[in-house]
């Protein structure tokens, strides 16, 4: 049975409903249209009646998804620019793969059989997809296209280009270097040069934050002050020992903070992020517990450093503060026996202490990797880049970049306990 939406109101939950009207943007262009708050609002038609999306309203959908779940990891206009030239923008845009030999939809073109590996394998569950019906809502289709924007960055555990996403993207896996998609990344980017400038958008006062638009989220979280806290990302038991740290506790009196009331610190782009002093203290509180005698917590801290720059969902294509994707966490859980922390998604991973846990056992599974003690040279560049790409005979740019990370937490440590540093 075809689909048809008329209005806003059928695709979209109320809660997405009152961010599109929070935009100023959108507000402007649904109130110049003659829409009106508390009333339903049409969707745009083209002259064929096809149901599209504007680009401002495009632009607003793609910027809450990545501020929700992608965080520091995807750029708004990069969906935006796909949508483009994916489907026009247009809500019910169908097209038929021959390859997949099954229909692509929506938005950003996501097959269901895509959609229902990414929940499945890559564990992104934020939605249940009973059937293809719900790829046709706007907010659910460009979370999935996200999510498998982000998984095509890191296609083959090589990191890749934007030209190379979008070409995968929209001429599939095989031809992502071939000359027939070229003309696509000449297209996309010449829409996505043509984009306004960024601007920091206020939702209600509020800078948007994953913490702030999460509708799981409790909603004493979001009525605070849009902003992401420790005490609603990790448990009671993890809040406790974080305040028992004397370094911790310093910082975090000297800077306001107090108890059930622990803020992430955010950047200028609104991401939140951890000090060194803290990504020290949950480093050091997960060595004591589970990894005691097999790693240092400056190691785990020096890999947080290079491989996310502390932000707490990741950066780029990284998931979390280690930098460990879903597949992965949830093989060492079931397969390998580290289970102090369930990870049933993606987003578990953004808990900083379930990131450096399964960071710190991936690290000791490789100082161990086929069998033979390996060198930290080896499992830092092992973690980085992948054990089969290790070349020891090269001091490679991670091992350097280690090197120089670790300084910051060793130098921190020498002098707390009262060194002279030169």
């Amino acid at each position: 049975m075809p689909m048809y939406y008329k209005y806003w109101d059928e695709c979209v939950e109320s809660e997405d409903m009152k961010l599109m009207w929070d935009d100023s943007d959108v507000s402007k262009e649904w109130t110049d249209a003659g829409e009106r708050f508390g009333q339903k609002v049409h969707l745009s038609r083209d002259p064929d009646g096809q149901t599209y999306l504007t680009q401002t309203e495009m632009r607003a959908v793609a910027r809450i998804v990545v501020d929700r779940h992608f965080k520091s990891q995807i750029d708004p206009d990069m969906l935006c620019a796909l949508a483009e030239i994916l489907s026009d923008r247009q809500l019910l845009g169908e097209s038929y793969d021959k390859k997949l030999k099954e229909t692509k939809i929506g938005i950003m073109q996501i097959a269901l059989s895509t959609a229902e590996w990414l929940v499945r394998d890559m564990g992104y569950r934020k939605y249940e997809l009973e059937d293809e019906s719900l790829l046709y809502r706007p907010f659910v289709n460009v979370y999935f296209g996200a999510a498998y924007v982000k998984w095509l960055f890191n296609h083959d555990g090589k990191q890749r280009s934007e030209e190379y996403v979008v070409r995968a993207y929209k001429g599939g896996l095989n031809k992502a270097t071939h000359k027939s998609t070229e003309t696509y990344f000449e297209r996309y980017f010449s829409f996505k040069r043509s984009l306004p400038p960024k601007r920091r958008r206020k939702f209600n006062g509020h800078t948007l934050t994953p913490d702030f638009l999460s509708i799981d989220a409790p909603a004493e979280e979001k009525e605070v002050d849009g902003r992401a806290y420790w005490d609603f990302t990790v448990s009671e038991k993890d809040m406790d020992e974080m305040w028992k740290n004397p370094d911790v506790n310093k910082e975090w009196t000297k800077s306001g903070k107090r108890r059930r009331r622990v803020q992430f610190s955010q950047d200028s782009d609104g991401r939140s992020y951890i000090s060194r002093v803290e990504v020290k203290a949950v480093a050091e509180i997960i060595v004591s517990r589970y990894f005691k005698e097999r790693l240092q917590p400056t190691t785990l801290a020096a890999v947080a450093e290079i491989r996310s720059l502390r932000f707490v969902n990741g950066l780029g294509s990284h998931t979390g503060l280690m930098g460990i994707d879903y597949p992965t966490a949830f093989w060492m859980y079931r397969d390998l026996g580290f289970r102090a922390y369930e990870v049933n998604s993606v987003e578990d991973l953004y808990n900083p202490f379930v990131s450096i846990y399964f960071g710190a056992a991936y690290y000791t599974w490789l100082s161990k990797f086929e069998g033979r003690e390996r060198s930290q040279e080896f499992v830092v560049q092992a973690y980085m880049g992948g054990p089969e790409n290790v070349n020891l005979q090269e001091t490679g740019p991670f091992w350097k970049k280690f090197q120089e990370a670790l300084r910051y937490y060793e130098v921190a440590k020498k002098e707390r306990k009262g060194c002279c540093i030169l």
